[in-house]
């Protein structure tokens, strides 16, 4: 959670592995595009940045936070990719539909990482309004999207070790 007593960009307290070795799937919501654009921007730079093979880093585009879950099912399917990143943004509404999404993918997505045994990521903001998901995608918080790449190459990195 990005306070203003932790960034989400800084990782100066840890040991990040390189990702040279690892194929990175990263799955972006549409809506709500100016923030899961910038969540893509910071998650793709972030893992060049740590290593990852810009050939091996795969994007792809769904239309909202909720069809995450089924993409990563899709994508994992394939075999394809060391670890997916899922990037959305829920912003609350003046209805339960925020609570329903967020429980929705964040459950979902779990769901999918047990089911293949592989890392997914949850780079999903949920914010109380626009301007907390502006200060979470790049603003005074830093970038979700960085902490996803981040988080992506350290679970690649502790799935493929282990398993050797």
């Amino acid at each position: 959670m990005a306070t203003r007593l932790k960034n989400l960009s800084d990782h100066s307290n840890t040991k990040v592995p390189s990702g040279a070795p690892y194929r990175f799937g990263i799955i972006v919501a549409e809506w709500n595009p100016e923030i899961t654009g910038a969540l893509y921007k910071g998650a793709f730079q972030t893992l060049v940045d740590n290593g990852a093979v810009a050939n091996n880093i795969s994007t792809y585009y769904v239309p909202g936070s909720f069809e995450l879950t089924s993409a990563a099912d899709i994508l994992l399917r394939q075999n394809t990719v060391d670890a997916v990143i899922c990037l959305g943004c829920v912003i609350q509404g003046e209805t339960r539909h925020f609570d329903f999404i967020c429980n929705a993918v964040a459950n979902g997505l779990s769901n999918v990482a047990i089911k293949y045994s592989k890392p997914v990521v949850f780079g999903v903001l949920t914010t109380n309004n626009q301007q907390q998901a502006i200060d979470r995608s790049g603003g005074k918080h830093g970038n979700k999207g960085d902490e996803a790449a981040i988080t992506a190459i350290k679970m690649a990195d502790f799935s493929v070790t282990l398993n050797k």
